[in-house]
């Protein structure tokens, strides 16, 4: 996701590389010509004269190694989610802000050609005001037992924050801020620990019913073992508004890759298939959409243009900070059984 799509920026080079394990380091650097190898990522923001830094390691280390970067002034992107509470996530904004550097987290599908359409859309007016949605993110790459760091309770908050993560501030970009939530996460697979004994699990299912602060309602799902067989992972969001209807439905993979747009205005009594118009695509491929990270300025290839360039990033760190805020409290819904309001 990163490597390969900035090893060919031009207006970019990657400098250094940093990983625990020093010989897959050096495989990595080697297969994108990266000079400097580290095993410390502190001793390499003090001898790497770099720029900037992508975090892109597992989420209970993102706070610690970002933090360490703000520190030495750089510039960092960030994985989703963005840290394991939102108190975490607050300081790194705050820090970055203090700092005057472009930060961003990477909500992947913020850049898809099929989202940018929906998005202008309802920016347009497509629906009005919306009145309550459904975002479902389903994936089956968690259905065996063996272990996953994403499902230890110790290093990461499960499918809620690995794929629930994209779909709450997705929620947020097309509809609004959610105000409160009423959640349920599970645990649907046993699996085993890092050293074959007792896993403190995190979950793998996850349920939220959300209110907006614009008055809408919402149900966001994700689930990380649902049997989507050769599609891999699969998208479903529905948006019902005063003014009509929008649904979107992306695969991407196998024989169904590709995205779906179909609108109903009122009073139309069909739905119509819309096609997203060629300005979002440019040379990317409809049945590749993931080409817009290496074709266009979008994830990691953006964060560089909007360092050269001065301009804002975004998604930023303050859009992964509003996400965290709505994991923070779906955990607490679910482990009270409560409701929980959001306050930022």
């Amino acid at each position: 996701m990163y490597a390969p799509k900035l090893q060919d920026h031009p207006r970019a080079e990657l400098a250094a590389i940093c990983g625990r394990d020093k010989s897959h380091a050096d495989e990595m650097a080697a297969q994108y010509n990266i000079r400097q190898v580290y095993t410390d990522y502190q001793e390499m923001f003090a001898q790497g004269k770099l720029d900037a830094v992508v975090v892109a390691t597992p989420d209970d280390t993102h706070y610690p190694i970002t933090m360490q970067a703000l520190s030495a002034g750089l510039h960092v992107l960030c994985e989703k989610p963005m840290a394991s509470t939102a108190q975490q996530a607050r300081e790194m904004y705050e820090k970055a802000e203090a700092a005057h550097v472009r930060h961003m987290v990477l909500f992947t599908y913020r850049w898809m050609p099929f989202f940018r359409y929906a998005h202008d859309l309802i920016e347009q007016g497509a629906i009005g005001r919306c009145y309550h949605c459904e975002f479902h993110y389903l994936g089956d790459y968690a259905r065996g037992d063996n272990y996953m760091w994403r499902y230890d309770q110790d290093r990461a908050n499960g499918v809620l924050g690995d794929l629930g993560s994209h779909f709450i501030d997705m929620a947020r970009w097309l509809v609004g801020d959610i105000a409160q939530v009423s959640a349920k996460v599970g645990v649907a697979v046993t699996r085993r620990g890092s050293d074959g004994g007792v896993l403190h699990p995190a979950n793998d299912t996850a349920r939220l019913l959300v209110e907006f602060a614009n008055g809408a309602g919402g149900l966001i799902q994700a689930s990380a073992v649902a049997n989507v067989a050769d599609r891999g992972q699969q998208h479903h969001i529905r948006l019902f508004g005063e003014a009509g209807t929008l649904e979107i439905n992306s695969n991407y993979f196998g024989q169904e890759a590709g995205a779906i747009i179909r609108a109903a205005r009122a009073p139309d009594e069909t739905f119509q298939t819309l096609t997203v118009p060629d300005s979002y695509w440019g040379d990317v491929s409809r049945t590749d959409p993931f080409e817009v990270f290496t074709k266009q300025s979008a994830g990691a290839r953006q964060f560089v243009d909007s360092i050269l360039d001065n301009r804002p990033a975004g998604p930023s760190f303050y859009d992964g900070y509003k996400a965290q805020l709505v994991i923070d409290a779906a955990l607490e819904s679910s482990r009270t059984g409560q409701a929980v309001a959001i306050v930022d």
